[in-house]
C-alpha cells in the first residue's frame, strides 16, 4: 500500500510534562485509523503536529502526500469570518480561490447597482463579464451546486443557510465544517471529534459516507465507540509508552487489549515466582558459604565438619554464580505488572423511595412559536425505569426533560411529580457550576464535610493535589462533566435526569459512568447520542420525530433490533406501540382507583369490566 504519512520519534512536552514520547506512526493510503487515548494523552496535539501547525521537540513528520490535499476538522473550529452566514462559511472553507473570485463578483455587482456614481461604467461592465467568465471556466457554478448539495445531505436546509455561523448550534457548526470538507474533496481527512453534537441521523450518514462513499484516507479522534467500530480499520492507542497499533475497530481493540493484559499478568506472575525461587537459591548458597567460612576459621570445629562445608561450598560455587546470572537476565527482561491508568471511582446510591410511580405525564401538549413538539402525550416514569429519549436535533429531547423537571410547563395536560421525589439533573450546558468557586470550597460548604474527606472524594473523581484549588471557570469540559457527576453524588436523588452526560468524557470514564448508572437503584430519564451508553442502560425507548407521533418501545436497544430483524421494520409499528402504551396507562390509572375513589357513574362492576376489556385488547396486541 502507498504510504502518505510517516512520523518518526515524535516527542513533545507542555508545561514541563511529557505529552508525547517517541511516537511512531505510518499512515497508508485507504486506511481509516482511530487515534485512541485518554483525555490529556495528546491526541489533538499529535494531529496538529502531523498537520504542520506545531513543531515537535524531537522527531520529524514526513508528509508524502502534499498537505494541500489534506482536510482537517478541528475539535473547536471557528472560521475567521465567523459573522458570515452558514452558506458562506461552507463556501469560504471549501474552495478559497473560487470564494475569493465570487466575492470579487459580488463587489462588482454592488458597484453596478450604482452605475450613476461610476466614472467609466463600460469598463466596469467589461470587468464584471471577465470575472464571470473566469468563474464559469473554473467550475464556479457547479461548485455552488455541490456546496448546497453537501449542506442538504448533512441536514442543513435552506432555512439555515442565511443564519450567521455564530448563532448556529454546536451540531450545526460541526455540520458546516463537515460540509466544507466534503466539497473540497481531500484525499486525507484529519477529524478531531467529528461526532460531537451530531444527532443519530447525521452520525449514521457520516459513518456510511466515510465507509462506502469516501475513497480517501481518514485519521480521526472520537470517543464514540460505535462510530469507531463501524468506521475504523485500525485503532492506534496513544499512551505513556508511545503509540500502539491494533487491527479493527474498538471492540476488536478491547478484545486484543484484554488478551495482552492477561498474557502480561500471567508472564509477570511466572517471572515473580522464578525471581523468588532464584533469590531463595542464592540465599541458601550464601548460607552454605557463610557456614563454610566459619567452620574453616574455627580451630575448635571438628576437621571433618570443616572439610565437609569447604567441599560443599567449592562444589556449589559455579551453581551460585549461574543463579546470580540467571537473576540478572530475569531482571533485564522483566515484565512490568499490568497497571491501568487513573479511573473514576464513584457510585450513586440514591435514597430509598417507597412509591412505584415517580412522574405521570398526562395528555401533555407543548410547542414553541406555533411549532408543536408534543401533542396529547401520556406516560408514566416508574421505579427502575431507564428511559432513553432519542431523535434528531430539534425534535424536543431537551425540552421534554425540562418539562419533566418543571422548568417548563405544558400548554395542555399536566406533568404530575410525586411530591417525595428527589431529582438530580445533569445539563449538557453544565450551567449549574459557579465559575468563581474552587472545587474544594464547593464541597466544604456541605455540613460535616472536612478538608480531608473532601480531598478524598475529589481524588475519587480524578481531581488530585493542586487540582482541588481550580476554579470551576478554569476547568476543561471533561473536568466540568466530572464535577457535575460529583454534584449528583450528593443529591440523594430518586430520579436522574441526564442530558448528554458523557459528552467530553474519554472512553474509560464513560465506561465507569455506564457501570454506575446501570447499578443506580432509582429511575433515569436520559438523552444521549452515545449509543453504547443507551444500549447498556436503557430498558424503555422513546423516539421523537419532528411533525410525527413519537414511537415507544418497551425494551432495550438489543430487543428493539431483534424485533426489527424479525418484522423487517426499523422502528417497529408506531401505531401499535402507541396503542399499547395507552392501554397500559389506562389500566394503571384504573388500578390506582380504590372502591371509595369511584365516582357515582362508575360502579365497581363497570370498573372491573373495563379493566378486563383493556387487558384482553393488550393481550391481543402483544400476541401479534
Amino acid at each position: 500500500m502507498t504510504m502518505i504519512l510517516k512520523a518518526t520519534n515524535i516527542s513533545m512536552e507542555l508545561n514541563g510534562k511529557t505529552l508525547l514520547d517517541q511516537v511512531q506512526l505510518e499512515v497508508a493510503e485507504g486506511e481509516r485509523i482511530a487515534l485512541y487515548g485518554r483525555n490529556g494523552a495528546g491526541k489533538s496535539t499529535l494531529l496538529s503536529i502531523l498537520a504542520g501547525e506545531r513543531v515537535p521537540q524531537t522527531g520529524r513528520v514526513e508528509a508524502i502526500l502534499s498537505r494541500d490535499r489534506w482536510g482537517w476538522l478541528r475539535q473547536q473550529d471557528e472560521p475567521e469570518e465567523f459573522l458570515m452566514c452558514a452558506l458562506d462559511a461552507v463556501r469560504s472553507r471549501s474552495h478559497a480561490a473560487l470564494w475569493e473570485l465570487k466575492s470579487r463578483i459580488a463587489g462588482a455587482e454592488r458597484q453596478m447597482n450604482r452605475l450613476a456614481d461610476v466614472n467609466e461604467p463600460e469598463k466596469l461592465v467589461e470587468h464584471y463579464g471577465d470575472l464571470l467568465e473566469q468563474y464559469e471556466a473554473q467550475g464556479g457554478f457547479p461548485w455552488e451546486t455541490e456546496v448546497e448539495k453537501a449542506m442538504k445531505m448533512l441536514g442543513l436546509g435552506q432555512e439555515v443557510w442565511s443564519v450567521p455561523y455564530r448563532e448556529l448550534s454546536g451540531g450545526q457548526k460541526t455540520k458546516v465544517m463537515l460540509a466544507a470538507l466534503l466539497v473540497s474533496s481531500p484525499r486525507f481527512l484529519l477529524l478531531d471529534e467529528p461526532t460531537n453534537h451530531l444527532d443519530s441521523e447525521s452520525l449514521v450518514w457520516l459513518e456510511q459516507w466515510l465507509v462506502s462513499t469516501y475513497k480517501g484516507t481518514v485519521l480521526f479522534v472520537s470517543h464514540d465507540r460505535e462510530f469507531m467500530d463501524r468506521v475504523a480499520t485500525t485503532v492506534c492507542e496513544l499512551s505513556d509508552g508511545g503509540l500502539t497499533r491494533y487491527r479493527g475497530g474498538y471492540s476488536d481493540y478491547r478484545k486484543e487489549k484484554e488478551r495482552e493484559l492477561r498474557e502480561q499478568e500471567a508472564l509477570y506472575r511466572k517471572q515473580e515466582l522464578a525471581r523468588k525461587a532464584l533469590e531463595e537459591s542464592i540465599r541458601r548458597y550464601q548460607e552454605w558459604f557463610h557456614k563454610a567460612h566459619n567452620a574453616a576459621g574455627d580451630v575448635n570445629e571438628v576437621k571433618i565438619t570443616a572439610s565437609f562445608y569447604k567441599a560443599k561450598a567449592n562444589k556449589n560455587i559455579s551453581r551460585y554464580h549461574a543463579k546470580e546470572k540467571a537473576l540478572e537476565r530475569l531482571e533485564a527482561e522483566r515484565v512490568d505488572k499490568p497497571r491501568s491508568g487513573p479511573r473514576l471511582n464513584m457510585e450513586l446510591e440514591g435514597d430509598s423511595f417507597g412509591g412505584r410511580t415517580l412522574i405521570h405525564v398526562r395528555d401533555m401538549s407543548f410547542g414553541f412559536d406555533g411549532h408543536i413538539l408534543f401533542q396529547q402525550m401520556s406516560f408514566y416514569l416508574n421505579r427502575r425505569d431507564r428511559l432513553a429519549v432519542r431523535g434528531p436535533n430539534g425534535s424536543g429531547k431537551t425540552t421534554l426533560l425540562r418539562l419533566l423537571l418543571g422548568e417548563l410547563h405544558p400548554e395542555e395536560g399536566e406533568v404530575i411529580r410525586n411530591p417525595a421525589v428527589k431529582v438530580g439533573y445533569f445539563s449538557q450546558e453544565l450551567e449549574g457550576l459557579d465559575p468563581g468557586t474552587t472545587l474544594l470550597d464547593s464541597l466544604l460548604v456541605i455540613p460535616g464535610m472536612t478538608e480531608s474527606r473532601a480531598r478524598t472524594l475529589l481524588g475519587c473523581f480524578l481531581f488530585r493535589r493542586d487540582d482541588v484549588f481550580k476554579k470551576m471557570g478554569q476547568l476543561s469540559m471533561g473536568e466540568k462533566c466530572r464535577t457535575a457527576f460529583l454534584k449528583l453524588y450528593f443529591s440523594g436523588a430518586h430520579l436522574l435526569v441526564l442530558d448528554e452526560p458523557s459528552n467530553y468524557l474519554d472512553i474509560d470514564t464513560r465506561e465507569v459512568i455506564e457501570e454506575v448508572l446501570a447499578s443506580f437503584p432509582g429511575a433515569i430519564a436520559l438523552v444521549s447520542h452515545d449509543r453504547y451508553l443507551v444500549r447498556k442502560i436503557a430498558n424503555r425507548l422513546l423516539t421523537l420525530r419532528p411533525q410525527s407521533a413519537p414511537i415507544w418501545f418497551e425494551g432495550s436497544v438489543d430487543e428493539e433490533e431483534e424485533q426489527a430483524s424479525r418484522v423487517g421494520v426499523i422502528k417497529g409499528d408506531s401505531a401499535k406501540d402507541n396503542r399499547r402504551m395507552e392501554l397500559e396507562y389506562r389500566i394503571q390509572e384504573l388500578l390506582g382507583l380504590s372502591g371509595a375513589g369511584l365516582d357515582e357513574e362508575t360502579s365497581e362492576a363497570n370498573w372491573l369490566a373495563e379493566i378486563r376489556e383493556l387487558r384482553q385488547e393488550l393481550a391481543r396486541l402483544q400476541s401479534k
